[in-house]
């Protein structure tokens, strides 16, 4: 059965929509090169966060992107914005997604918001991903070139389909090259060496990676085709090392 269509004119969302096809929202976070990551409907009995109304929540659904599509609409509007602005990504992101909630009815929230929601758990159970070693959820056709952005929490129940389990590209890839290109082995089955890893690219040896990315990162075989470009990387390397 085709899906509901989203009444915008009325800000309010028909339960029994399954918001990830609907093309209203669809199209909205194309507009600016983002996409719906899949949802899911809280429990009954779940510790949901508030949605608009200020009650718990109903259903949620992950807004992200895939490659670099959103990069050239962030450029666009940080020509825009002051010199020197912090955080103009987040800040970016929580603009954007907000319009998009504010026009179907629903509440935008960030994975920066404090406390933290659990967006990672949110995002395994909408699309059914795993971490990979580096901690990055692979995905089965963007490799580690994704992210998510924010979400959209709604007043009702979306009756979304159950995520599919994709193939764990991970537990097929014998050679792990993620876990061998870093200088400084800052990724390892310890975990993640950050103060050794910010130490390293804070020094001239980690110009490499301040210019071009975290080279175990780049290492992963799968979805290349996603790759983000070098100047995307610096710009978060950057970010990284608080420059």
């Amino acid at each position: 059965m085709e899906p509901a269509k989203a009444k915008t004119g009325t800000n309010t969302i028909p339960a029994g929509t399954v918001v990830e096809a609907d093309a209203d929202i669809a199209v909205a976070l194309s507009t600016c090169g983002l996409i719906a990551r899949g949802g899911f409907d809280f429990l009954p009995d779940e510790d949901a966060p508030p949605g608009p109304n200020g009650a718990p929540a109903k259903a949620v659904l992950l807004v992200g992107q895939a490659g670099a599509g959103a990069w050239p609409h962030f450029l666009a509007w940080r020509e825009r914005q002051p010199a020197g602005l912090a955080n103009p990504l987040d800040t970016w992101a929580r603009q954007t997604i907000g319009a998009v909630a504010e026009r179907f009815g629903a509440r935008a929230v960030s994975p920066s918001d404090r406390p933290y929601l659990p967006f990672q758990q949110w995002a395994m159970r909408a699309e059914g991903l795993k971490p990979s070693p580096l901690g990055i959820l692979m995905h089965p056709e963007y490799g580690l070139w994704h992210a998510y952005r924010g979400a959209l929490l709604f007043d009702v129940a979306l009756d979304f389909p159950q995520a599919e389990k994709p193939i764990h590209l991970c537990e097929g890839c014998l050679g792990k090259p993620c876990m061998k290109a870093c200088p400084v082995g800052a990724h390892s089955d310890a975990g993640f060496d950050h103060e050794g890893c910010l130490r390293f690219v804070r020094g001239a040896a980690g110009q490499d990676c301040m210019e071009g990315g975290c080279l175990d990162r780049n290492a992963c075989p799968y979805g290349t085709a996603y790759r983000y470009p070098a100047r995307v990387q610096a710009f978060h390397m950057q970010a990284f090392a608080g420059r």
